[in-house]
């Protein structure tokens, strides 16, 4: 599901940049960290929530899961609703502050106004991407999303490819998809359904709030440290390399969203199982997901650098073969980034692992240093003393880092929770 969602968020950049032009793709890029830290907070709600969730069920509770459930859906949509407001009233200034100049501002802005129209459903989808594994119905949210992304597809290319609507018809294609991917669960959810989880009457209930948002703080930080370290590259790129520097980042962002979706797609995955097991206090099958997932974390980091080595210059040529000069920047700066694929899993592993636990702190703790303080860092530190170049590895510079911190939290909390 993960990795279908990430291959239909790729087509917009495909279209915009191949039917556009470089200067609408670098805007589409400049702005889209924005857009992505306004929906995380259904990131926050859907892996913690799914946790507390999971949880209850595992306890034998099905009325109460069935009321956090609700609790949880609702809150997400009141949210989503202000902060689509919220977001298109600081859509200009905001371009402003990210670098754009005057090609790029009006459209930074166009886009972002329409994206932000499906910003409640957008967040339902990540919500239920979570909840449909809780359900035990993984197949079903798979369908949601194939539905959803070939929609997408098929509107980018009569929008953009037919039509020739540009940065608009690239965004409203996204619209559109995001309806239908949060809102076909809303209504299979509110039906009679086979599953443990239908929406229904709830009330307020504080504590499990908290105590979701507590839960994915980890994926809530997650989400805004990359939005954040994604502007941050910007501006340091924009400095080094102008707008063909964006435009390369911006084509190693979509390309990363596929590779990186492998490791996401899992741990969400594995999640609530983890969840149900340590509510039933199955420690054998906590260790056996452990094992495992160490063994499928190893072997997928090597296969992912391989083939991200292997298929550097077709991806760099789909996205950027028009232009010889960025084809050739973007094709060296994906191989020196894809170096972080060999560590990135086990940290995003680490992170949904201890979410699941319901052990928020530590999660938040390996997502904030990965995601935040450690990339910062790099971002600056690394081009300082090793030139320009260096910026493409910090993000393997920052996955080092993090699996030191993740190796701790693991070995030290291993008696606690019995997973090995």
């Amino acid at each position: 599901m993960m990795i279908f969602t990430s291959i239909y968020s790729v087509v917009d950049g495909f279209f915009v940049s191949n039917f556009t032009g470089k200067t609408p793709f670098a805007a589409v890029n400049l702005i889209m960290p924005f857009i992505m830290a306004i929906g995380a907070f259904g990131f926050m709600i859907g892996t913690g929530g799914s946790a507390l969730v999971s949880k209850t069920l595992g306890e034998g509770n099905r009325q109460k899961a069935n009321e956090q459930f609700s609790l949880l859906v609702y809150t997400v949509l009141a949210v989503g609703v202000l902060l689509t407001l919220a977001g298109e009233a600081a859509l200009r200034p905001v371009s402003r502050w990210l670098g754009a100049d005057d090609a790029m501002l009006e459209y930074c802005v166009l886009y972002g106004r329409i994206s932000l129209l499906s910003m409640p459903f957008f967040m339902l989808q990540n919500v239920f991407q979570s909840f449909f594994v809780t359900a035990e119905r993984p197949k079903l949210g798979l369908a949601v999303t194939v539905i959803a992304g070939v929609n997408n597809m098929v509107m980018d290319f009569l929008l953009v490819g037919v039509l020739h609507r540009g940065v608009a018809g690239a965004a409203l294609a996204t619209v559109i998809s995001e309806y239908l991917g949060g809102g076909i669960p809303l209504v299979y959810f509110f039906a009679k359904n086979t599953t443990q989880l239908r929406l229904g009457k709830t009330h307020f209930d504080g504590r499990a709030l908290l105590k979701a948002c507590t839960n994915g703080s980890s994926e809530l930080m997650t989400n805004l440290s990359i939005s954040f370290v994604n502007m941050v590259y910007n501006l340091q790129l924009m400095r080094f390399y102008g707008e063909d520097g964006i435009a390369a980042y911006g084509v190693i962002m979509y390309v990363n969203f596929i590779f990186i979706s492998v490791f996401v797609g899992y741990s969400i995955g594995v999640a609530p199982i983890v969840g149900y097991s340590f509510g039933a206090e199955n420690t054998a099958e906590l260790k056996n997901i452990f094992k495992k997932s160490a063994v499928f974390l190893t072997v997928g980091g090597v296969a992912m650098l391989c083939i991200a080595m292997a298929l550097s210059g077709t991806l760099a040529n789909l996205y950027t073969g028009y232009d010889s000069t960025l084809f050739t920047l973007t094709k060296t700066a994906f191989r020196l980034f894809a170096t972080s694929y060999l560590l990135a899993g086990f940290n995003i592993f680490g992170s949904a692992f201890f979410t699941a636990l319901n052990n928020g702190a530590v999660s938040a703790a390996i997502s904030f240093l990965r995601t935040l303080l450690f990339q910062i860092a790099a971002v600056f530190v690394l081009p300082a003393f090793f030139g320009s170049g260096a910026i493409w590895l910090s993000m393997t510079a920052a996955e080092l880092l993090a699996l030191l911190v993740t190796a701790t939290f693991l070995v030290t909390n291993r008696k606690k929770y019995h997973y090995v």
